[in-house]
């Protein structure tokens, strides 16, 4: 599968977004019944496992793979991975999924800053009128009358921080690495990064301390962490990552960023569709703001369209 179209790779993302606004509700379930490094464990695990198929069929080519660089790059971000999805998910305990949608967008502005500030990346002025634009509808959407700022809201800042870090990253080495092994090496990593810190933590794995000792399978079994596990794994995470990879070979990192920022709209529309919640004036104007901060970044990148590459190579570029 070759994908040359920057309008395809933009759908692509915004599935991601849908995939993550829906999945919220599951995960919030998960973490209250399985401790974070696990449920992410296996989450990565059977996300990894989920590509290998992809990477098979997609072998054209008998160029060697270059596996010091991929496993490299992949640990690198793999890690940055591990940081954001473990502050996230734990500090679903904490806050409210209002607070952790806001604060987690707050990647929308990092992109653009840490970019300037750590690889002088050029930022032109409508970027940052749609960074400006997709952030204030971030906050009426999520937020409303208040913010209170606890635990979990600080958690979830650091969240925000990797994943700025993670998108900025992605677009350099995507240029010179191969994508689908990438996404493998990545998700592995992850796993092999969270599965680390549950065996290492003086809390049982599967269960949380000052809950009744239950069985590994007696846990995983129960539907909501299966479902929490299926959904999250297959799309909130294998198709996530593969997907920012492979499209960051056409979009730009603030791009990115500013897609990703239509996840809490996608979380409002899946809560009023499934838990009869309603948006409210705020998040009516909210939700019109960030799908206006991304209509600006589309239209000012037109007149400088960015050159068509296939995505799925398996193989570097000579």
């Amino acid at each position: 599968m070759i994908i040359k179209s920057p309008r395809t790779a933009t759908i692509m993302l915004l599935l991601v977004s849908l995939f993550w606004g829906i999945e919220y509700v599951l995960i919030d379930l998960a973490v209250a019944r399985i401790p974070s490094h696990t449920f992410n464990a296996i989450r990565f695990a059977l996300a990894a496992l989920c590509l290998l198929p992809l990477l098979w069929f997609s072998q054209k080519t008998t160029k060697p793979l270059p596996y010091s660089s991929l496993i490299r790059a992949g640990m690198l971000l793999g890690l940055l991975l591990f940081i954001g999805f473990y502050t996230q998910t734990e500090a679903l305990r904490f806050t409210s999924v209002s607070n952790a949608g806001f604060i987690t967008g707050l990647s929308v502005p990092l992109v653009p800053l840490l970019g300037l500030l750590l690889f002088r990346n050029a930022v032109k002025k409508s970027v940052w009128l749609s960074v400006i634009t997709a952030t204030i509808g971030l906050y009426l959407l999520t937020i409303g009358e208040h913010l209170t700022f606890n635990k979990g809201d600080t958690l979830v800042l650091i969240c925000a921080f990797a994943f700025a870090i993670h998108i900025i990253l992605t677009g350099r080495m995507v240029d010179s690495l191969p994508v689908i092994p990438l996404s493998i090496v990545q998700l592995v990593a992850v796993s092999v990064y969270s599965t680390s810190a549950a065996l290492l933590s003086p809390d049982p794995a599967f269960y949380f301390p000052e809950a009744e000792p239950i069985s590994w399978h007696q846990q995983l079994l129960t539907p909501v962490i299966i479902v929490a596990v299926l959904v999250a794994g297959i799309l909130g995470t294998g198709y996530a990552v593969w997907a920012q990879s492979a499209s960051q070979k056409l979009l730009k990192p603030h791009k990115v960023a500013l897609i990703f920022a239509a996840e809490p709209v996608f979380a409002h529309i899946s809560a009023w569709l499934f838990l009869d919640e309603t948006l409210g004036e705020k998040g009516m104007i909210g939700a019109g703001l960030i799908i206006t901060g991304m209509l600006i970044a589309e239209l000012s990148d037109r007149n400088h369209p960015p050159q068509m590459r296939p995505l799925d190579k398996t193989a570097a570029p000579e």
